[in-house]
């Protein structure tokens, strides 16, 4: 088998361990005796392996163990923090903690209203609507289905003239009846029924 220089480099470590297959290591050997690029890696990997497994090579004075000990254990023993850290954690806790929440707020605030004449203003027992010329509905102010150019006229007058309240104006308009006073709400939610 023919090796390059990248397989042999791939198994160095596994050859000078003695793990890899003999057909695999005569190749090796082979290819590092004519190479002296391989040669060099070999050279190298089989030095650094021989240095750092002599364990004479990191033989440690007898006074350092204890030395040793005591620099470790002072480092894992943690000291007392004072209470100005405690203080400045709790305070950079709360600053992010109000970030967060500041930076929410626009997604709960009411999204803007879409058309000049969706402002409210209170007129009557209902205030005023908006209306489409040519159109058979009506639109309290906000309303999501109102689009085009409107007029703005009276919840009673937009009734006089035939106007009908669209499906989602319907529900806030009977919802508004249900919570005005009782002595109002039987004209008013038979006009919003018709």
């Amino acid at each position: 088998m023919d090796l390059k220089c990248e397989d042999v480099w791939r198994e160095i470590s596994n050859y000078l361990d003695d793990q890899v297959d003999p057909a695999l290591r005569q190749d090796i050997a082979r290819h590092v005796s004519s190479c002296k690029n391989c040669t060099a890696v070999y050279d190298g990997t089989r030095n650094v392996v021989l240095l750092y497994g002599d364990e004479r090579m990191f033989s440690l004075p007898a006074e350092f163990a204890p030395e040793l000990r005591k620099r470790l254990s002072a480092k894992l023993t943690p000291e007392r923090g004072s209470d100005l850290g405690w203080v400045l954690s709790l305070a950079g806790a709360g600053l992010i903690a109000a970030m967060l929440l500041l930076f929410s707020l626009p997604r709960f605030s009411p999204p803007p209203l879409r058309a000049p004449m969706s402002n409210p203003a209170v007129k009557g027992a209902f205030g005023m609507v908006a209306v489409n010329d040519g159109g058979k509905t009506f639109h309290v102010p906000g309303c999501t289905f109102l689009h085009g150019k409107s007029r703005m006229i009276s919840f009673e007058e937009a009734l006089r003239e035939g106007y009908n309240p669209c499906i989602r104006c319907e529900s806030e308009l009977l919802q508004r009846v249900d919570i005005e006073p009782a002595d109002s709400k039987s004209a008013e939610h038979a006009a919003v029924r018709q």
